[in-house]
């Protein structure tokens, strides 16, 4: 039903003084942040403690023990899986009211209020949402009519910059002298994002920016929207809160302003999304944004072994911005195995290494599906991916390309954007000659330019085209008819379901045709998607419902069913888990990335840290880390030091290996003792180590038992000269052609030239 605001206020019996059965389930952690309803809630729940339990029990205990209806909670979270799985278990708990909860995410949220109040800031009814291809070209059109070089200020970082400045609620007439992002193309970045502004309201459009930019504008100058909404809203959940952007926060403070119930679920240890607007200090300063605010801790994991915990939790001590808590195991019996951290020569021998150990996961029963390989950055898959294949493992890659962001179904959806919403341009000129039609590029631009001329969208610059001696006789016929099928297509919509009405489209504009006569390779294909759109479209009542979801929706769930290795990123993994977890690349400038550094300095270092402590918090049962002495990266050789974040994990819950050769392991022999990486005959195992720490500037760190850097003073010049001979542990015997700041170019005999570092060679006669 609908949620009109006349009925916030009626009068509702109380409930009964039973104790719900749901509590039960709980621990006394748990408990404590379902039952405390009112005023200000910040509930802390590291990797693996329940969240969504707690989340979906709090709101049906809101429901079952509270004088309010349905659609007075409103109930917040970040992916629309996560909205399902909450509205399908609050359902299971206390039945049909749960579908009445205003539920969602941000951006469907934020569309649901435009569509009742878009006019407050100049929508109109039926305006469509635009994807990040179509905000790309219309960003394009603008910067070259605006006479800017869209090669060297690309359409894509210019968007970056609006986003940036969407994400901090700021409109163009708010964006301070100051800012750092007024610099952008060549000072003219604040100019480009008020035309882009002017440009969607005359398309009749909006970005996934303006879904809350717009609703922030319209509670601040409207006082009355805001106080109806904040009225409506008696209570407030929030998921991720460490991953809301400025925006966000401010739409959530407005709301929950009145009345001040409003709940937050989020961990301040896995806020890992700075470089999209996520502000970790939304989170860490909740109880002086909310004063008297309740704060719960949930503790215990009922996902990893003590031993991972163990890892994790010492990791993150090292952050000084968190406001703390200790994971303790809930569920596990024993205390698993150590975290094996693994020293090896090179990318190659790294994924040899991984896929072995995969192997023999297999062998010994564990399924594929319960192993991930987690990396820092896209380049180190390649490496995995050659080996996977060439061992013949399954293997997934979370990430690829999308069914909805195939060019067939880009060009079908346009379609019927422009059937749903004829101002909308941009689906407009990407259809409008295809299948091609005889417009040609001077037809479209005649069109847009007439468009920005007179102010009006590109279907109306259209309609009057065709009664002008503007374009040419045969464009004006291929215009006629393109309107007329549009008119008529609009004119079915109502009548018919969307999938056949989808089919219709597709087989009266010739775009099945077209791809039944190509003769391509991929043509056969992309006919058996779109007969997939078609089918999928069935599942909608309108056609407004399924271009929202297409908009908001882009969940990728291909081969899931298969038993196959999982490999993403480590931003891509959270919210996951896995029984084997491997981390490769544990080197310094690959994790703790480079760019984050230089970026972000000291914060930036703890938002990698924090990543890292994501990637251990992802593994029920072992993790396995590891790192190595040199790696190419773009086709360049790069020796490596390991990461610092290998020192901070504490050394009794870690099983230290190394290859021949590496980190003083090979003629000495390693030693597995709590000094760390050693030579033998050193602190920890009797000699000078290989290593100084890359954080003391070449120094010496003092071994005290608990930390790996026992390593002598490197040299800031190597003892060889060009055209000694020396002998190296895995290329053999070379001749040195270059030296740099201990760093040695040498033609090997066998192996050819490579770059080493100084310590990793020994003197030959």
């Amino acid at each position: 039903m609908d949620d009109p605001f006349s009925l916030d206020d009626e009068p509702l019996p109380p409930p009964a003084p039973t104790e719900p059965t749901w509590l039960t389930a709980l621990n006394p952690e748990q408990k404590a942040a379902v039952t405390t309803t009112e005023g200000p809630v910040l509930v802390l729940s590291g990797a693996g403690t329940g969240k969504t339990r707690v989340l979906t029990t709090r709101l049906a205990q809101i429901l079952a023990t509270r004088p309010v209806r349905p659609w007075n909670v409103l109930a917040v979270t970040f992916t629309n899986k996560a909205a399902r799985e909450m509205r399908e278990r609050a359902g299971q708990m206390i039945g049909p009211a749960a579908e009445q909860v205003w539920l969602g995410t941000f951006h469907a949220l934020g569309v649901r209020i435009l569509r009742r109040h878009g006019e407050l800031v100049g929508l109109k009814s039926g305006f469509t949402i635009l994807d990040s291809d179509d905000q790309n070209r219309l960003l394009k059109q603008i910067m070259e009519a605006e006479g800017l070089d869209a090669k060297k200020w690309t359409p894509q970082a210019t968007m970056g910059i609006i986003q940036r400045w969407k994400d901090r609620g700021l409109i163009p007439d708010a964006v301070g002298r100051d800012d750092l992002g007024r610099a952008f193309a060549g000072g003219r970045a604040l100019d480009i994002y008020r035309l882009y502004q002017e440009r969607l309201q005359i398309l009749n459009v909006a970005d996934f920016g303006d879904l809350l930019l717009h609703c922030l504008t319209i509670f601040q100058n409207h006082a009355d929207v805001l106080a109806d909404y904040s009225r409506m809203f008696h209570y407030i959940l929030v998921d991720e809160y460490q991953d809301t952007n400025v925006a966000q926060y401010l739409w959530l403070r407005l709301l929950a302003r009145g009345h001040g119930n409003i709940c937050c679920v989020g961990d301040d240890d896995q806020s890992i999304y700075s470089w999209r607007g996520a502000e970790v200090g939304n989170i860490l300063k909740f109880d002086q944004d909310f004063p008297g605010a309740t704060i719960i801790r949930l503790e215990s994991n009922y996902r990893s072994t003590p031993m991972i915990l163990e890892a994790a939790s010492g990791l993150i001590r090292n952050n000084t911005g968190r406001l703390g808590k200790e994971l303790r195991a809930a569920a596990a019996e024993g205390p698993g195995d150590p975290i094996v951290v693994k020293g090896l020569w090179d990318g190659d021998e790294e994924a040899r290494t991984v896929v072995d150990e995969i192997e023999a996961r297999q062998r010994a029963g564990d399924p594929l599906n319960g192993i991930a390989i987690l990396v820092r950055a896209g380049f180190q898959t390649r490496e995995f991916e050659e080996r996977l294949i060439l061992t013949g493992t399954p293997y997934r890659i979370i990430g690829g390309a999308r069914f909805y962001e195939r060019q067939e179904i880009r060009d079908a959806v346009a379609y019927l954007r422009l059937i749903a919403q004829p101002d909308d341009g941009l689906a407009f000129e990407r259809i409008i000659n295809t299948p091609r039609r005889g417009l040609g590029n001077t037809s479209i631009q005649t069109l847009n330019m007439a468009s920005r001329l007179e102010r009006v969208s590109l279907m109306e610059a259209a309609r009057r085209a065709i009664e002008t001696d503007d374009l040419r006789p045969q464009a004006r016929k291929s215009l006629r008819t393109f309107i007329e099928d549009i008119s008529r297509w609009r004119s079915l919509a109502d009548a018919m379901d969307p999938g056949e009405l989808c089919g219709t489209v597709l087989d009266e504009s010739g775009y099945m045709e077209m791809w039944r006569r190509d003769k391509s390779p991929e043509a056969d294909g992309r006919v058996e998607n779109l007969k997939e759109l078609v089918a999928a479209l069935e599942e909608f009542e309108t056609l407004h419902a399924f271009l929202e979801h297409v908009s908001l929706v882009m969940d990728n769930e291909a081969r899931a069913n298969e038993d196959a290795v999982t490999m993403m990123t480590l931003h891509a993994a959270k919210g996951l888990e896995f029984d084997t977890v491997f981390l490769p690349g544990w080197e310094e400038e690959t994790f703790p990335h480079r760019r984050a550094l230089d970026e972000s300095g000291a914060e930036g270092l703890e938002e990698e840290r924090r990543l890292a402590y994501v990637g251990l918090t992802r593994a029920r049962k072992r993790v396995f880390v590891s790192f190595v002495a040199s790696r190419r990266v773009f086709n360049e050789w790069r020796s490596c030091l390991p990461s610092r974040f290998v020192d901070e994990l504490p050394p009794g819950v870690v099983e230290r290996e190394s290859a021949g050769g590496v980190y003083g392991s090979g003629a000495q022999g390693y030693v597995n003792a709590p000094g760390g990486w050693g030579r033998m005959g050193g602190p920890g195992g009797g000699g000078p180590g290989l290593w100084a720490d890359p954080r003391s500037g070449g120094k010496r760190t003092p071994n005290d038992g608990g930390t790996p850097w026992v390593v002598e003073e490197r040299r800031s010049d190597a003892s060889q000269r060009p055209g000694d001979r020396v002998f190296h542990d895995k290329f053999g015997h070379g001749t040195v052609v270059d030296v740099s700041d201990g760093r040695l170019e040498i033609n090997f005999d066998k192996a050819g030239i490579k770059k080493v570092m100084a310590g990793f060679v020994r003197d030959t006669p």
